[in-house]
């Protein structure tokens, strides 16, 4: 998506340890007319999955998943929880997550009410590097009666592990921008 590769390139900065920060315009001070085409390019790779719920986790993950949802007809938003809440009730399906950029491992938690048996689940989220808290959402989903119908990711780290394990389970993995390396600061993408 040449658009997000652009704004990447313009407004993205490299931090110590190839982190990207692109909290100008996708996941602290959100863009919404780049979310909104972003929402509508993962509309056209999921258009033939049926999709009918839209999975992931706070906070970043949020916008992009809500603005995303509007172009599959305003299907349902589900976002993980970080943390157990009073407000989590009934059966809850967890599963442990390790956090890059926090480097430090914590539950995520769903009510298993809201996936059910013939949901077409879409796991959205803003970064891919090392793939685990997608393997928790997927495990999540997995552990319930739901389908995962794909994995649509905005800005995935192609040298880093994730996006080929998560490929080489099978899962339709779909990344906007695929970033091949980044060099003193400099940000190559993959074609």
């Amino acid at each position: 998506m040449e658009l997000l590769k652009q704004r990447i390139l313009k407004d993205g900065k490299v931090k110590e340890g190839n982190i990207l920060k692109t909290d100008s315009f996708l996941n602290h001070c959100m863009d919404i007319t780049l979310l909104q085409e972003i929402g509508k390019e993962f509309k056209r790779r999921f258009a033939d999955c049926n999709v009918n719920k839209i999975l992931t986790i706070e906070a970043s993950g949020i916008g992009i998943a809500a603005i995303t949802a509007q172009y599959f007809g305003n299907v349902d938003v589900i976002f993980a929880k970080k943390s157990q809440s009073k407000n989590l009730d009934g059966e809850i399906l967890t599963a442990p997550v390790i956090s890059y950029t926090r480097g430090r491992k914590f539950e995520v938690n769903v009510a298993k009410r809201f996936l059910n048996e013939g949901d077409n689940v879409l796991i959205i989220d803003d970064f891919l590097a090392h793939g685990q808290a997608l393997q928790g959402l997927i495990k999540i989903v997995n552990d319930s009666p739901a389908n995962i119908v794909g994995c649509g990711i905005v800005i995935e780290k192609g040298f880093q592990s994730g996006g080929e394990i998560l490929r080489n389970q099978g899962i339709n993995l779909q990344s906007l921008a695929i970033i091949d390396s980044i060099e003193n600061g400099e940000i190559k993408f993959r074609d």
